[in-house]
């Protein structure tokens, strides 16, 4: 059986698009930050895919919010999740799931990186209830429409979302 090294167990990665960041997203990020030395949140940056905010613009959101947990760094990457935990010296990959759907798709993608790195592992990691249906894309709507996300986004994304989507 494989053996993790112990240096790099202090290490994990949380990737996402955080496209916007939610209060499910900050969760996540704070529970996983309490499970390890250093956590590295790590944000998408797919040109094949439309977001709402720039790669920069959810960096600067994230490193506000999280600039009081000395633990957490945020960065941007665009190329394969499992090069960025090389470049760093982690081997876990933490993933937040919500429900069945959620876990069937994180499991494929766990299955994916493990392949293109055996040395990597991942770790799901389960919502809090109160974040169970906090979906960026339904937020992004309900934004959109004119509706209350206060309860979904920090005031900050919530702000800049409306102001972004006030535009369209």
């Amino acid at each position: 059986m494989p053996q993790l090294e112990s240096e790099s167990m202090r290490k994990a990665l949380l990737p996402g698009s955080f496209d916007p960041p939610t209060n499910g997203h900050l969760n996540i990020v704070l529970r996983s930050s309490n499970l390890f030395e250093e956590l590295h949140v790590v944000i998408a940056d797919n040109p094949g895919k439309e977001y709402v905010f720039t790669a920069q613009e959810r960096y600067e959101m994230l490193t506000e919010l999280l600039a009081p947990h000395q633990n957490v760094f945020v960065h941007i990457w665009d190329k394969l999740v499992v090069d960025f935990a090389e470049k760093i010296g982690a081997r876990i990959l933490v993933r937040g799931v919500r429900a069945m759907a959620d876990f069937t798709y994180e499991f494929e993608l766990s299955v994916l990186n493990k392949g293109l790195n055996p040395r990597i592992e991942t770790i799901f990691m389960p919502t809090d209830r109160e974040f169970f249906v906090l979906r960026s894309s339904a937020i992004k709507e309900l934004a959109r429409l004119g509706g209350d996300i206060s309860t979904m986004v920090p005031g900050l994304v919530a702000r800049r979302l409306r102001a972004r989507l006030r535009g369209s």
